[in-house]
């Protein structure tokens, strides 16, 4: 008995992060966040958006079945290789990052949320707040955006520039270039293995794998520890498998839109959701408010957790009577 509390005050000693997970399009900023890269390039954004919404029918009729939430990926290849987007490379995704537009109070909310575990209340307990970004967008745009400096790790979308070629030296490195391939992506169901990921700390801890069979308690992030922020419908997924294992969802909508209000509403209504606010991140405003609140939250209950678990974990010494 005396192991296994033991075993779990090493695992809370060292499950000492909270982690706030965010979409990104229609959550962080309102538009996509391919927009500046249409404009450097003077594609009509609506027109490649229609055309990548035509293509699961299109390949359909050639027998090919195509992901309705990644093809964009490949068709934006597609107008690099036509010589409509010629020189897009990485490093320029990058680049055009910077011109990414955010929602209102973004990216000063990271700042204001990582400020609580400053506090009198919490400075001394040794607990850190990471932000996650998890998109089916492009990493490189999230790296080169406002944003970036604050995140702790991107899961998203990556092109490769020049590919290997057969007979390829392991030693040699890649050459820079236009993007040429897709080196992976994220759908709205794989974004659930990014959670689990960030879970089982895939990112910062060497030589484990998502597949891994790690404790609960020894996990680097449990999920009671997490709060995932998306904008609809096609993020049920993963509000499900966060709250599924006790964290928080939380859905937002663009500030005056009645039609997304409803749909947010529906999400809170059918049990997806914790609770929903506008896409306005603003010091005193409901979401912020929220997100402030259950940060405050769960850092109070991770302290309480650790002093219950050290007082099982103490063998009383013996007493002497005078």
């Amino acid at each position: 008995m005396a192991s296994k509390g033991l075993s779990m005050s090493k695992g809370l000693f060292l499950q000492n992060v909270i982690a706030i997970i965010w979409d990104f399009d229609q959550t962080l900023s309102p538009h996509y966040m391919q927009e500046p890269v249409f404009d450097h390039y003077g594609v009509d954004a609506r027109k490649f958006w229609e055309e990548v919404r035509s293509l699961p029918a299109f390949y359909a009729r050639a027998g090919i079945k195509v992901q309705q939430d990644t093809c964009y990926l490949g068709h934006l290849l597609t107008y690099v290789q036509c010589g409509l987007m010629g020189d897009l490379s990485n490093a320029k995704l990058r680049e055009l990052g910077a011109q990414i537009r955010f929602y209102d109070g973004v990216p000063e909310i990271f700042f204001r949320l990582r400020a609580i575990l400053e506090t009198e209340e919490f400075k001394d307990s040794d607990l850190h707040l990471e932000h996650y970004v998890v998109s089916t967008g492009l990493a490189e745009l999230v790296r080169g955006s406002a944003i970036a400096e604050h995140l702790s790790g991107i899961w998203a979308s990556e092109f490769i520039e020049s590919p290997a070629l057969p007979g390829l030296n392991p030693s040699d490195k890649p050459k820079a270039g236009p993007i040429t391939q897709i080196a992976g992506f994220l759908d709205h169901t794989t974004k659930t293995r990014a959670i689990f990921e960030i879970n089982k700390g895939i990112n910062k801890l060497t030589g484990v794998s998502v597949n891994d069979t790690i404790p609960e308690d020894e996990r680097r992030v449990p999920f009671r520890n997490m709060i995932y922020i998306a904008d609809g419908p096609s993020d049920v997924p993963s509000f499900s498998v966060i709250r599924k294992h006790g964290g928080l969802a939380y859905a937002v909508y663009p500030p005056g839109s009645s039609q997304l209000f409803a749909q947010v509403d529906e999400l809170l209504r059918s049990g997806r959701v914790d609770a929903y606010g506008p896409a306005d991140y603003r010091e005193g405003g409901q979401t912020d408010m929220w997100l402030q609140r259950q940060v405050s939250c769960i850092a109070r209950r991770m302290m309480k957790d650790r002093i219950r678990t050290l007082e099982s974990s103490v063998g009383r010494g013996p007493y002497f009577s005078e």
